[in-house]
């Protein structure tokens, strides 16, 4: 029996679809809430060195973005700049994180005058361990996800699904509750 050489391309093809797109990639599970914060150790815009234990007892707007300067992440940004000190006046500081490398950091947080962090996972080890990691075959990028982290560095709230024109609104506003309810526990 022989096999016909188009036979053999939808073979091909089916193959690859399978291999490479179809598979997700394997990831940590996604840290939960009330969990311990997965640990960072990663480089900003001005080339600082960025970890989540120089953090501990301030909260954290951990969020991470797929692309520099693309629509939807820019919107996010630049909503995160308008609002930062309304944030900040929370007692939290906001960081962002992508696969970008630190000068595409540079050039989108100058060109937006983002003044918070842009941390470069260009390893991919953060977004490994946050388990927003997605891609296929060659082709990786983060997931729009957003953590708070609380001062203990726990996980207090997981954002799955992000509107890039309203997080930075709906941050403000969980932070307000989750801080009264931290108030309260002590």
């Amino acid at each position: 029996m022989s096999v016909s050489y188009p036979a053999i391309i939808v073979i091909g093809v089916l193959l690859f679809l399978t291999v490479f797109i179809m598979r997700p990639l394997q990831a940590a599970e996604t840290p939960q809430v009330g969990h311990l914060a997965p640990d960072f150790d990663l480089f900003d815009q001005n080339n600082k060195r960025q970890q989540l234990k120089d953090y501990k007892g301030k909260w954290v707007v951990l969020y991470f973005y797929p692309k520099d300067d693309t629509p939807g992440c820019t919107t996010e940004a630049c909503n995160f700049r308008d609002d930062y000190f309304r944030i900040r006046g929370l007692g939290a500081v906001v960081m962002g994180v992508s696969l970008d490398d630190v000068s595409s950091h540079q050039e989108f947080a100058k060109k937006y005058h983002l003044p918070f962090s842009l941390l470069s996972d260009s390893k991919k080890v953060v977004a490994e361990a946050y388990n927003v990691l997605r891609g296929f075959g060659p082709v990786s990028y983060t997931s729009r996800q957003t953590f708070i982290i609380d001062p203990e560095g726990k996980i207090a709230k997981h954002y799955e699904t992000v509107r890039p024109s309203q997080h930075a609104t709906e941050i403000i506003n969980d932070l307000k509750n989750l801080i009264k309810f931290d108030v309260k526990q002590q």
